[in-house]
């Protein structure tokens, strides 16, 4: 699987664009929210604000690349077409976080290419935070080169992880999880927002992150921006990662071996 590395950094280029687009209109309804609904469960939730971020990014993408198919949050398989690549959108991660002023929030495009992502773009436009990655092109922040943490033993580690909509009625709640990785590690923070957990990862900031109950626009520009930062990504059984399976396991490699251990065993 190869696609032309200056192709791939236009892609690129046309993800920011299209982020910093609606990152714009995101910045205009921040505490302006006058509209929210409930979706499938309790806490999924969705207002103007993620409708109107999805119309500005599918409008403007699908204007450069017609032929790309498109996957975005709030419309489902919006356009699928007869093409090796597909763009896959997340207007608004934080929904929840958006509408209580909380600025764990962040627009998510990735770009797949015969279902691999090779492309992702995660942007927080509230506090301005942009991170980005081409498939063999490194992964950055603000521009500037990024890489995964040195922590090399889960004592030491920080982790993140989130818990799915639906926590209230499934017995995969992340719950017991959540209290056995909070006793093996330094910590473990929940922060809203699966791709900015992603792109911390990615940045250093937390050593390792884990969560089921995901859709493919939550993770899939994550993967690369944490791959090309120099990090591992697999299922949390420690399989390839299928970004439609809904779970992911992402860390510096270092911790990853132990942490599927630690899951195995809470899972046992």
């Amino acid at each position: 699987m190869k696609v032309d590395v200056s192709k791939l950094k236009t892609y690129l280029k046309s993800a920011k664009e299209a982020s910093i687009l609606a990152g714009e209109i995101l910045k205009g309804y921040w505490g302006k929210i006058y509209e929210i609904k409930e979706k499938t469960y309790p806490g999924n939730l969705v207002t103007e604000a993620d409708k109107a971020s999805e119309l500005q990014i599918i409008d403007y993408l699908g204007k450069l690349y017609p032929s790309f198919s498109i996957i975005a949050e709030e419309s489902g398989n919006k356009d699928v077409k007869d093409s090796d690549f597909t763009w896959v959108i997340d207007p608004l991660d934080g929904t929840t976080n958006f509408t209580h002023n909380f600025p764990m929030v962040s627009i998510s495009i990735g770009l797949l290419y015969k279902g691999v992502p090779v492309v992702g773009v995660i942007y927080n436009p509230i506090l301005n935070e942009l991170f980005e990655a081409a498939k063999g092109c490194g992964a950055f922040f603000n521009s500037q080169p990024i890489a995964i943490s040195k922590t090399k033993d889960l004592p030491y580690s920080l982790l993140v992880t989130g818990f799915a909509y639906n926590r209230r009625e499934t017995e995969k709640n992340n719950y017991a999880e959540f209290v056995h990785m909070t006793h093996v590690s330094q910590g473990v923070r929940r922060m809203g927002s699966a791709s900015l957990d992603l792109a911390y990862v990615a940045a250093g900031r937390f050593d390792g992150y884990w969560e089921s109950g995901l859709q493919a626009w939550d993770i899939a520009a994550g993967i690369v921006i944490v791959e090309e930062a120099g990090g591992v990504v697999s299922s949390i059984d420690g399989s390839n990662i299928d970004i439609f399976s809904g779970a992911i396991l992402a860390t510096n490699g270092h911790i990853h071996e132990t942490m599927l251990k630690e899951l195995a065993d809470v899972y046992r």
